[in-house]
């Protein structure tokens, strides 16, 4: 992710995170009836500011043998991504795309050693087995399209899914979604838009995006409907495969998971708040666990399940 993003989520998780403005799920309802998020994005057509004509550049070349650098098809265009090459083993292994914080539209090198208690790579995923894909969204890096900001991006992230699906070394049936901060609240507006995948793990996102401010969020916050259509706290009710929201206990977005707990009437949604981590430490002991269910979950469904317990357990606490 982008360094300038990077600082601004430090900013953020200083103060705690919890300064994000309350309009999700305590606002007053719109001209939205009770529907699903995929019906009432039918009907929808964003009105966006003026764009800022920013470019971040072609993503850089990973380096041999960590990914290769790809271009999907989205209803956007072609756009970049980090896929793992195929391992040449003849197998079939399950995959997970993996959207990340800060600016998620564009991404940047995701290799390397990282503090394990900052590590936004996803490398636990790759590390143990998984196939990892993490995509560029449209307006971001060199690629076609203009930010959309928590809008457009659910149909890139879809189109991932499918691109995953035509590799011979990933199993159709078996492709996950997770995302950390602004990738996480992508992600989980993603499981309640789409059931193209398995599971999704949403590290961190929050019940409404305008706390985010004008960098990370440049729609037009006065319009409740642009608000609402991109707030995850309003459309719960939506969500079709299993998901999971998790967060750290201090400095980052719980504040945003207990109000989506408490509205929450969704049994395929759980939401965990992990004790004796933040914002950044929960992600490398919970995608280390959470790369172990996924290599597990071989049946028919998804059978992975996460307690509490097992989170705050994998942190060494």
């Amino acid at each position: 992710m982008r360094r300038a993003a990077v600082g601004l989520l430090l900013v953020l998780s200083a103060a705690g995170c919890d300064v994000l403005r309350k309009v999700g799920t305590n606002a007053a309802p719109t001209e939205f009836p009770q529907q699903t998020l995929a019906e009432a994005r039918k009907s929808f057509v964003t009105k966006l500011p003026a764009a800022r004509g920013e470019s971040d550049g072609p993503p850089p070349t990973p380096p041999r043998g960590t990914f290769n650098l790809v271009r999907y098809e989205s209803p956007a265009g072609k756009l970049a991504a980090y896929v793992t090459p195929d391992p040449r083993d003849g197998a079939q292994h399950p995959a997970i795309v993996w959207v990340t914080g800060g600016d998620c539209n564009s991404i940047g090198p995701m290799w390397g050693r990282a503090d394990p208690k900052n590590d936004q790579s996803a490398a636990q995923y790759r590390e143990a087995g998984v196939v990892l894909m993490v995509p560029s969204l449209r307006g971001g890096n060199d690629n076609p399209g203009r930010r959309e900001y928590f809008f457009g991006e659910l149909d890139d992230v879809a189109a991932c899914a499918a691109y995953l699906r035509t590799l011979p070394y990933v199993d159709p049936d078996r492709v996950y979604l997770g995302g950390h901060s602004t990738g996480g609240t992508v992600a989980l507006l993603t499981a309640e838009y789409t059931d193209a995948f398995r599971a999704v793990f949403s590290f961190g996102p929050v019940d409404d995006p305008t706390g985010y401010g004008d960098q990370l969020a440049g729609f037009n916050q006065r319009d409740a409907k642009e608000v609402e259509i991109r707030s995850p706290g309003k459309w719960l009710g939506s969500i079709k495969s299993p998901t999971f929201v998790i967060e750290g206990a201090s400095r980052g977005n719980a504040a945003s998971l207990a109000r989506m707990k408490q509205g929450n009437g969704n049994p395929r949604v759980s939401f965990l708040t992990v004790r004796g981590h933040d914002h950044f430490s929960v992600l490398a002991p919970v995608n280390r666990l959470l790369a172990r269910k996924i290599l597990a979950d071989t049946g028919a469904t998804c059978d992975i399940t996460l307690t509490g317990a097992e989170a705050e357990a994998a942190g060494g606490r």
